[in-house]
């Protein structure tokens, strides 16, 4: 490769979506109202489970802190998408692109194993009734939330020194829109091999045992499900893991397909529904599948209003 005329990119171009203007103005208009239902979803889900002192379990614990990842990594892509779809202006800086990546990275990796251990709970909860909350004590819960969120940030670590040691020097173009490793690394003038196998290997781990660890939970719970005789108990037992089950099929089904592909093609911009799905989709889809589909969940918010109503009737 030897040293040839290597000069460092300050900013990259954010090819985005589309160069239509209706086609961005009719995306934008979408995008805004996938973010506001993100929002309002994921933090009237925070709200309500610290609100109403019946959803203080280890499951709803954990699911709270799962309506702060989405509504986290929601925030690092989404405002951006917006402006570059609302203006003419595609750049950004190498740090706040580098910054908004890493960050990703970081919240993604996180929520891949809180689902996972979302599933352990939902295993306890089912195969193990009589010792829940023993086996999932607050410190169990604590741990279970410190050990996603350090997962989350070694892999972000591992980005952060394999993307430092890079060099752009040709191309600024980011052939999509947002800021992502693959089409990231595809723009550098050194050589990528190393990284590309280091960053993969990172990356997969993390998605194959948070994959191995949902699986091996949900057999057990398939295993005592069957074993139970009666129809209704079955359909209890169902029911308890039920919004969890297609929470986690939407995320890792979405995810694998999304990046489980040659890096080629991100570099030519392509699958960008996919990722779209993927990063500005499922963040608001998981408080509707929890609200939704858990009783729980309603019968609290309706507490929660009727207390609000209670002091205003008095006055």
């Amino acid at each position: 490769m030897g040293r040839r005329n290597i000069t460092h990119v300050s900013d990259f171009i954010l090819m985005g979506l589309t160069d239509s203007e209706e086609i961005r103005l009719a995306l934008c208009t979408l995008f805004l109202l996938i973010y506001l239902i993100t929002v309002l979803g994921n933090v009237g889900m925070i709200l309500i489970i610290r609100l109403d002192s019946q959803l203080n379990t280890p499951m709803y614990f954990l699911l709270s802190h799962l309506s702060f990842l989405d509504l986290s990594y929601s925030s690092v892509i989404t405002p951006k998408t917006l402006d570059n779809l609302l203006t003419s202006n595609k750049y950004i800086s190498h740090l706040n692109c580098f910054i908004r990546m890493n960050f990703f990275i970081f919240l993604a990796a996180t929520e891949c194993f809180l689902l996972s251990s979302m599933a352990y709970d939902r295993y306890v909860a089912i195969c193990n009734p009589l010792h829940y909350l023993v086996v999932m004590s607050t410190r169990r819960c604590c741990s279970i939330l410190f050990g996603s969120y350090l997962i989350g940030f070694m892999d972000s670590f591992v980005n952060v020194l394999c993307m430092s040691r890079l060099h752009f020097c040709d191309s600024n173009v980011i052939y999509h829109f947002f800021c992502e490793t693959p089409p990231i690394v595809a723009l550098s003038c050194t050589d990528t091999h190393t990284t590309e196998i280091i960053i993969s290997t990172f990356a997969g781990s993390t998605l194959l045992v948070s994959l191995i660890m949902v699986s091996a939970s949900y057999v057990a719970i398939l295993s005592t499900i069957l074993k139970i005789t009666s129809t209704s108990g079955k359909q209890k037992a169902f029911s308890t893991c039920a919004s969890h089950l297609l929470a986690v099929t939407v995320f890792y089904g979405t995810t694998i397909f999304t990046y489980a592909k040659p890096s080629k093609s991100y570099s030519l911009g392509k699958d960008h529904v996919a990722s779209v799905f993927c990063t500005l989709v499922i963040p608001m889809l998981n408080p509707l599948i929890y609200s939704l589909r858990n009783k729980e969940v309603k019968n609290a918010l309706r507490r929660v209003m009727q207390k609000r109503k209670g002091p205003k009737q008095l006055k």
